[in-house]
């Protein structure tokens, strides 16, 4: 039996639906019955609850042969750190206690780093919580910069006629699809051919600059001369503040741009065969960015 965390998520759900094409058993952890009830329909059963509940976790987990796990994006919270340490360590826990002998974890480019790169330091905390199970066997996927970061900017570059951050112009990042993690993921879950902890880089097809970025998304919606403004730190974070950010998460992503922009932010990654997946922000931009861009307001 395959456990997966998030199902209902953006990589949660691409990989269900893969092992249950498989022929796999597959149980699916969501807050929310009706969020999986696809999933159900197709095979699936459902565990309904909360991934910082060690006790609920551990029931789901007994009898798995392996588990996808993450931390899932909130913005329900006060304490950023807090709330991923905690989850992680509920996510241990409830591993440890299950006995289940496999994890793929999904984890961030970055995670090496124990402080100074906001939310993916935390992850650092959970890939290490994990390598501390005896026995356990996990793969920390290491993901670059989501695609689906830029559908949050489709009101500014609407409503401004630019695209900006605080990272530097012409710093070239990995940027990866979800859909891309997802197969990398389940392709892994499959396999479990791999022993003790261990990382794999998930990077998308190229190496990327926000100028880059903001041209291949301004071509998408027949704005090919939109600018790439690089904001300061501060303007960054009092922009997301005043649009709704709380102030954790605010400061969560100006210490991650931070960090990306100081460059150890990619130590230890390479870009081969391996890490180098087949969807292109070329791809996205046209047949997801440009839709979310039109239906914005």
């Amino acid at each position: 039996m395959y456990v997966i965390a998030g199902a209902s998520g953006n990589t949660g759900r691409i990989i269900a639906n893969t092992l249950l094409d498989a022929g796999k058993t597959v149980k699916v952890i969501s807050r929310n019955a009706e969020h999986v009830a696809d999933l159900v329909a197709k095979g699936a059963t459902a565990a309904i609850g909360n991934l910082n509940d060690a006790a609920f976790l551990t029931a789901a987990f007994k009898g798995a042969k392996a588990v996808y796990t993450l931390i899932p994006p909130t913005w329900q919270v006060t304490n950023w750190r807090q709330y991923q340490t905690e989850t992680g360590f509920a996510i241990a826990s409830a591993v440890q206690a299950a006995g289940v002998p496999y994890v793929v974890n999904l984890s961030s480019q970055g995670a090496h780093l124990e402080e100074g790169a906001g939310p993916i330091s935390g992850l650092f905390y959970v890939e290490t919580m994990l390598n501390s199970i005896p026995g356990l066997n996990v793969k920390h996927l290491r993901a670059g910069f989501f695609m689906q970061n830029f559908l949050a900017f489709t009101g500014m570059i609407k409503h401004l006629n630019l695209y900006g951050s605080s990272l530097k112009p012409d710093l070239k990042i990995p940027i990866v699809h979800a859909r891309d993690i997802a197969a990398v993921a389940a392709e892994e879950l499959l396999a479990l051919d791999f022993t003790g902890n261990s990382v794999r880089f998930v990077a998308g097809a190229a190496d990327v600059t926000m100028a880059e970025a903001t041209s291949i998304l301004g071509k998408a919606i027949g704005n090919p001369d939109l600018p790439y403004v690089q904001f300061s730190q501060e303007d960054e974070l009092q922009g997301a503040l005043k649009n709704g950010l709380p102030l954790t998460i605010a400061e969560g992503y100006r210490d991650l741009y931070h960090a990306l922009n100081d460059g150890n932010y990619q130590d230890g990654f390479e870009r081969n065969d391996q890490n180098t997946t087949p969807t292109s922000l070329q791809w996205f931009a046209e047949h997801e960015f440009g839709q979310a861009y039109g239906a914005a307001q």
